[in-house]
């Protein structure tokens, strides 16, 4: 699937999605994430045929579909809602896009049959909508979309009505579902969580536009501007505005009451940007208690430490999650291994060198340090 230069806005000039670009790989399992408002739903909405495309141009298997209607476009859509006929049977719901095209009743049953194993409600076949969970609703509609045998599924945000569990089970479900299918599947999620976990491509959006396209990793690892930087990732990156120096030799970012050297690959990059304004990102897990918390065994981070009082103390298991503040004010999140830590106390802190980014300033502020 390709979409080339595709954009919608609304009446009042207001554009929804503002002339993206994106190739979908047979077989893929792709995201779209961004917060409300992004995009990524009415993205969905006009490759489903729901939405109507202002510009700009949908292939499907190198078919042009933007004047295809939804039932020709050969793809399976999953809403929120689940969208259930309440007086049917589980087993009338799963049938019944396959009566109105006409499948023989032998058929039918075989796919429904086969459908429902996979998902584990064979039981509830012949139960209404109204008998059933939040869960095994949502298997339904699943089975529904299933027993089709699309070319493509799209997924509107399938499980935002689940409670945390069941989310986290549904999800684990889906990844096996899409192993043993093979379908290319399109999935629109707010929830980056469910983003890096689900999709073998994320793409990020927001304002319209895609603002970064790769795997869960890179993406994670090395996002190309502050705005994916923030959003990607729970508790979220911490962000300090400052400025880089040349000190002895070295580049160092100093800002929010701290002095950091910035080495390695990260610097290299960062001694292009010496003397200007940029925003310093470090992860919550960038942030060590103890040297020796350092992934790779090493005692590096000993040279950039910060001295913080903490604030607050969320007990988390194997791990902690501290909220402190630095000697100026400026709030850190920083995610630990679980200690002895009062509520309070004044600690110090090491940065992982290697998880350090730099941005230009500005919410879309290009990463500096992006390998």
């Amino acid at each position: 699937m390709r979409l080339e230069n595709v954009t919608k806005v609304y009446p009042g000039n207001v554009k929804a999605v503002n002339g993206i670009d994106l190739e979908i790989a047979d077989a893929e399992f792709l995201v779209l994430v961004g917060p409300s408002g992004c995009g990524k739903s009415t993205t969905l909405r006009m490759v489903a045929g729901l939405e109507e495309i202002t510009d700009g141009r949908i292939l499907i298997d190198d078919r042009v579909v933007n004047d295809v209607p939804p039932k020709d476009r050969d793809i399976a859509m999953v809403f929120q809602n689940y969208a259930l006929y309440p007086h049917m049977t589980v087993s009338k719901n799963m049938a019944f896009a396959l009566k109105l095209r006409r499948f023989s009743r032998q058929e039918i049953d075989s796919r429904v049959q086969r459908a429902a194993k996979m998902l584990g409600i064979t039981a509830y076949l012949q139960r209404k909508p109204k008998t059933l969970s939040g869960g095994q609703r949502q298997r339904v509609a699943l089975g529904r979309a299933i027993v089709r045998d699309p070319a493509c599924f799209l997924f509107d945000e399938p499980l935002s009505n689940l409670d945390a569990k069941l989310r986290v089970e549904t999800r684990a479900e889906l990844k096996r579902l899409h192993r043993e299918l093979r379908t290319t599947t399109i999935y629109v999620t707010h929830d980056q969580e469910e983003a890096l976990t689900l999709g073998d491509r994320v793409v990020v959006m927001s304002d319209g536009l895609i603002q970064q396209v790769d795997t869960p990793l890179n993406v994670y690892n090395h996002p190309v501007n502050r705005f994916v930087a923030g959003f990607v990732g729970n508790p979220p990156m911490n962000f300090l505005e400052g400025k880089l120096v040349h000190d002895d030799g070295q580049v160092v970012f100093q800002g929010g009451g701290i002095s950091l050297v910035i080495d390695g690959d990260q610097g290299a990059a960062a001694a292009e940007g010496a003397g200007k304004e940029v925003v310093l990102g470090i992860r919550p897990d960038g942030l060590l208690h103890r040297p020796s918390d350092h992934a790779n065994g090493e005692d590096r981070a000993t040279q950039v430490v910060i001295q913080v009082v903490v604030q607050v103390v969320e007990p988390l298991g194997s791990t902690m999650d501290l909220y402190c503040t630095t000697t100026t004010g400026e709030r850190l999140i920083a995610r630990v291994k679980s200690a002895a830590i009062e509520e309070e106390s004044t600690i110090t802190l090491s940065a992982d060198p290697d998880q350090l980014h730099l941005f230009e300033p500005g919410e879309y502020g290009v990463n500096i340090t992006r390998r």
